[in-house]
């Protein structure tokens, strides 16, 4: 079993009606959760101080967030990547965020604290923050934040993200530290943003060969993001021999998703999470703290995040989704939603190129591993 931490005012994050990262995302999620006959009982934790916040983030940018909290204006916000689209600037954002990162935070503290070895955080994942700017619907780096307190309590992290996009915030932050592992997979930042997640993005200093990222090509099917994933993630574990794994688990690698173009099935995430608790079973000492993250079809968010904490809790995974809920949330959910937890097999028609997609995948990870070997050899 794990812990699930949740409180309501991770709602508050909110970026206004018609920005993609909405939170009723989560409100979709813990309904179906209920829907299925699964009570939760969610810790609630506190917010982060500033101080913590600081720990990651310059105090320049904490200090603008802060202004424009207060309603003031300030004609270089956009530096600070603040009153963008991407990140609009809107009231309580400060404290909003400051939620989500306490409640990352409080998952690592119960890790280290002994209290618990597997933790669902059911929000946060923000990846993208930087040390002085918010970026792509991220303001405070929630991830960072409480990767930051494992290492200043002397522990190894390896960080993994599944989101579809490249986790680099995360992996800036950490850039040159050799005590935190950092591997992403992501579609290649060719085509998507943030336009980096590169495999020659390998760290820096002592940390070189610490950074792994796997960019796949478009279109890529589960087949194919599977057998990279073992071919590179086990190794990389067994190697740096973490105290503690870190999960972003973005869902908008699946093959709906409005913002990307992987394909992933919601049978492939529940493959991800089975095998990722088995990694953390075998090189972390069973030790796991999952983060939410990307996704923005309502319909699949809400059904690939439940697989996931029913995969954590290791409770069963009903076939059909609750006929009330689908009638509640309609009017997010689409004409095309069907009535089953997971997708429809075959979940959509063969796509041309396949092997060849397959083909440039497994150069780019054979490439990768020739980088990385000379590291960890």
């Amino acid at each position: 079993m794990a812990a699930l931490i949740y409180r309501p005012e991770y709602t508050g994050y909110d970026f206004g009606p018609e920005h993609p990262f909405t939170p009723a995302r989560l409100g979709m999620l813990l309904d179906l959760i209920h829907g299925l006959g699964y009570p939760t009982a969610p810790i609630a934790p506190p917010a982060a101080t500033r101080e913590e916040i600081l720990s990651v983030h310059d105090e320049a940018f904490v200090a603008m967030v802060e202004a424009l909290d207060r309603g003031e204006t300030v004609p270089e916000a956009e530096q600070f990547g603040l009153g963008t689209p991407d990140n609009p600037i809107f009231p309580g954002m400060d404290l909003a965020a400051r939620w989500l990162v306490g409640g990352t935070l409080h998952g690592a503290r119960l890790l280290m604290a002994g209290t618990d070895t597997r933790v669902l955080q059911l929000g946060g994942g923000l990846h993208h923050a930087q040390k002085n700017r918010a970026a792509g619907f991220c303001m405070y780096n929630d991830l960072a934040v409480a990767i930051r307190a494992f290492v200043d309590h002397g522990w190894r992290v390896a960080y993994l993200d599944i989101d579809l996009h490249h986790g680099d915030g995360v992996q800036n932050l950490f850039y040159d530290n050799d005590r935190v592992l950092t591997i992403s997979l992501h579609e290649t930042g060719h085509y998507l943003y943030p336009g980096t997640g590169h495999i020659q993005e390998l760290g820096t200093g002592s940390a070189r060969g610490l950074s792994v990222n796997i960019p796949f090509e478009p279109f890529t099917e589960a087949e194919s993001y599977l057998e990279a994933f073992e071919d590179v993630v086990p190794r990389a574990l067994e190697w740096f021999s973490p105290h503690v794994l870190v999960v972003q688990a973005g869902a908008d690698a699946h093959f709906a998703d409005p913002l990307g173009d992987l394909a992933l099935t919601t049978q492939a995430f529940q493959q991800l999470y089975r095998r990722i608790l088995a990694l953390a079973g075998a090189h972390a000492h069973g030790r796991t703290l999952f983060t939410l993250g990307g996704g923005y079809e309502a319909q699949v968010v809400a059904r690939v995040w439940t697989i996931l904490y029913l995969t954590l809790m290791e409770l069963p995974i009903p076939e059909d989704l609750p006929q009330a809920w689908l009638d509640r949330w309609r009017h997010l959910l689409g004409p095309e939603v069907g009535s089953t937890l997971h997708d429809p097999v075959p979940a959509f028609p063969e796509l041309a190129g396949r092997e060849e997609r397959k083909r440039r995948n497994r150069d780019v990870v054979s490439r990768l591993m020739d980088s990385l070997f000379r590291y960890w050899l």
